[in-house]
C-alpha cells in the first residue's frame, strides 16, 4: 500500500531539508517593492545568492474564492519578511485501490487553503542588488496535482549550476479537490483546473515582476518533474498555444505525467463531483457549489483525502480536465496540430517510468492492467496491448512498462514532434532509473546523489540550465562538460543517455530512440480518445 510519504518520495518532492535563511543587517536584507507589497529578502552571503520566500501572487483563495480563478492580491502596507518557507497546499494521498472504482510532512510547513505564494532566488552582490536581465527559470513541482511544495526545493542549486547565470522562481498551486474539482456545476459557477489557472498566474507575475529581481521577462523557460512536467505540458497547449503575452520561451520536462483527461462534464469527472458534494454534506443543497464553498476545510480535505487514497493503486484522481477554454481539447490532439506555446522544448524521460505506480505484489497480465488503467477500453485493445508488450519480459515488467509508456514516456514523444527541429530528449537511465530518480542530481540540496560523480553531475544538471540560458544545450555553461554533441530529435531521432557502467564510470552518449518504442507510442496514440489523453 503506498503511503503519501511513499507518495512524496516518488515523485521526488519529499523535504529532507527546509530553506531558511534569517536577516544579517541591513546590507543583507533587501528590500523590493512589488507595486501591491513591499518584500524584505535575504542574501546568503556564503554565495551571494539572494532569496525571497513566501512572497504572494495571488490572493488567498478562501471564501467566495473557492473554486474560483486566481485573484490579485490585495495591497498590503509595511514591509513583509520574505525568509521563512512559506504554507503548502493541502495535500493528498495516491490511489490505493487494488481495482478502478471507475470500472510526515515536517512541522514547520502547514498545509492550508492560504498558498498562493511563491520562492525567488538570484545571484546578487554582498547587498543583495541583483544583476540584470538574466534569462529564469519557473519550477513547478510534481506530486500527481495532489501533492508538493516550494519548500521541498533549493534554487540555489538551479543557480549554482548555471554559474550565476539564472534567476529562479519556485511556485505553489492549489492541489486535488481545491485546484481539480471537475463538473459541469464548476464550468458554470467557478473555475475549472483553478490549479493550471494558479501556474499561469504565477507566470503573469513572473512577466511583470521579474525585471526587479534581475529576471528577463522575455527570456523565460518553465520546467517540471512528474506532474510539475505534466503541468509544462498544459501550459504549453495552453489556450490552443495563443497564450497572450506569450509567457515563455522554453519548456522542459522531466517525466511528463499525462493521466486521463477528460472533458469536463464526461461520466468520471461528474462521479468525482458527485462523490466530493455526498462527503461534505452538500447533496441535499439548493446549490452545490455554494454549499461545498462553505464547508469547513477541513471537511474537504477529508473528502480529497478519502477519494484520492480510494483510486486505483499508483493513480491520481484528481488531474486537469479539457475545460474548453484554458485547455481546448485533447492534449493529444493540440500536440498533434502543433498548437503550442514556446519555442524549444528539452524532455528527460527516466528509463522505468512506470514501476513506482504498479502494485508490485499483484501480478495480471498487461491486457488485463490496460483494461484496469484506462476504463473507456475493450477487450480489442485490451488485446492489443497483451500482443504490443508480449515480448518485453516478465508479465510484471510488461504491466510496468504500460504504466510507464502510456503515462509518461510516450507523451514526451508526442511534445517533441509538436516542436519540428526545435527540441531535444534524454534518458536517465542511471540504476535503478525510476521516476523521480533523476531529481536528486538538479536538486542536491534536497538529497545527495546516489552516483555522487561530480562529472556525470554537471554534464546532466548543465544540461538544463544551458538550455534555460540559450534554450540549446550545446551552447555549454561550462564547456568541459563530458556531454558531446546534442542532436536536435526530430531531425536525427536520438537522444543523449545518461548513465554509468558498474564501475562507476559515467555514461553520456546519444543513443538512436527504439522503433519498437516508437512503435508503441503510436498505439498508444491512436487510442487517446479512449484513455483520455
Amino acid at each position: 500500500m503506498a503511503s503519501l510519504h511513499h507518495l512524496r518520495r516518488l515523485c521526488a518532492i519529499a523535504a529532507t531539508v527546509f530553506w531558511t535563511v534569517s536577516f544579517a543587517g541591513a546590507q543583507t536584507s533587501p528590500t523590493i517593492d512589488l507595486g501591491y507589497a513591499q518584500y524584505q529578502g535575504a542574501v546568503n552571503t556564503a554565495n551571494n545568492i539572494t532569496h525571497f520566500l513566501g512572497i504572494r501572487y495571488a490572493a488567498a483563495p478562501l471564501g467566495d474564492l473557492r473554486f474560483r480563478a486566481p485573484q490579485a492580491p490585495a495591497n498590503t502596507t509595511g514591509v513583509q519578511p520574505a525568509t521563512v518557507q512559506p504554507n503548502e497546499c493541502l495535500q493528498a494521498p495516491t490511489g490505493r485501490s487494488p481495482t478502478n472504482p471507475f470500472e510526515t510532512r515536517a512541522a514547520e510547513i502547514i498545509a492550508t487553503e492560504d498558498c498562493l505564494f511563491l520562492n525567488v532566488y538570484y545571484p546578487s552582490d554582498g547587498a543583495g542588488t541583483p544583476l540584470a536581465d538574466l534569462p529564469t527559470l519557473v519550477w513547478i513541482h510534481g506530486g500527481g496535482y495532489l501533492a508538493g511544495a516550494a519548500s521541498s526545493f533549493n534554487g540555489e542549486d538551479i543557480v549554482r549550476q548555471s554559474k550565476r547565470g539564472v534567476v529562479v522562481v519556485l511556485i505553489q498551486y492549489r492541489l486535488g479537490v481545491f485546484g481539480f474539482l471537475p463538473g459541469a456545476a464548476v464550468k458554470e459557477n467557478g473555475a475549472l483546473n483553478a490549479g493550471l489557472l494558479d501556474q499561469d498566474f504565477a507566470l503573469r507575475w513572473v512577466n511583470q515582476h521579474i525585471s526587479k529581481f534581475g529576471g528577463d521577462p522575455s527570456k523565460v523557460t518553465i520546467w517540471g518533474e512528474s506532474a510539475g512536467a505534466g503541468s509544462v505540458l498544459q501550459q504549453v497547449i495552453a489556450n490552443g498555444g495563443q497564450t497572450e503575452p506569450q509567457l515563455f520561451r522554453g519548456a522542459i520536462t522531466s517525466s511528463t505525467f499525462l493521466p486521463s483527461q477528460y472533458n469536463f462534464n464526461d461520466r468520471i469527472p461528474e462521479l468525482l463531483f458527485s462523490e466530493v458534494v455526498a462527503q461534505t454534506n452538500c447533496t441535499t443543497a439548493m446549490d452545490a457549489m455554494a454549499c461545498l464553498r462553505a464547508a469547513d476545510a477541513t471537511v474537504l480535505e477529508n473528502a480529497n483525502n478519502n477519494i484520492n487514497a480510494a483510486g486505483f493503486f499508483g493513480t491520481f484522481p484528481m488531474v486537469p480536465v479539457v475545460d474548453g477554454v484554458f485547455i481546448t481539447q485533447r492534449p493529444i490532439l493540440s500536440l498533434l496540430e502543433g498548437k503550442v506555446n514556446g519555442e524549444a522544448l528539452l524532455a528527460v524521460t527516466n528509463t522505468f517510468e512506470g514501476t513506482a505506480f504498479v502494485n508490485q505484489s499483484v501480478v495480471v497480465t498487461a491486457a488485463q492492467y490496460s483494461l484496469d488503467l484506462f476504463p473507456g477500453f475493450s477487450t480489442a485493445q485490451a488485446d492489443a496491448v497483451g500482443s504490443l508488450y508480449a515480448d518485453l519480459g516478465t508479465e510484471l515488467f510488461q504491466v510496468d512498462a504500460v504504466q510507464g509508456e502510456s503515462i509518461f514516456i510516450c507523451p514526451t514523444y508526442y511534445l517533441l514532434d509538436a516542436f519540428p527541429g526545435r527540441s531535444f530528449k534524454g534518458e536517465f537511465a542511471v540504476p535503478p532509473g525510476l521516476h523521480g530518480n533523476d531529481v536528486a542530481y538538479y536538486f542536491p540540496g534536497s538529497s545527495t546523489p546516489p552516483f555522487n560523480n561530480t562529472a556525470f553531475i554537471n554534464a546532466f544538471a548543465q544540461s538544463f540550465t544551458s538550455f534555460i540560458i540559450n534554450l540549446d544545450p550545446n551552447i555549454k555553461v561550462d564547456p568541459t562538460t563530458i556531454t558531446p554533441p546534442w542532436n536536435k530529435f526530430n531531425i536525427s531521432d536520438t537522444e543523449m543517455l545518461f548513465n554509468r557502467t558498474a564501475a562507476g564510470v559515467p555514461v553520456v552518449q546519444p543513443i538512436t530512440t527504439s522503433d519498437a518504442l516508437l512503435e508503441r507510442c503510436r498505439f498508444w496514440n491512436s487510442v487517446g480518445n479512449l484513455t483520455g489523453q
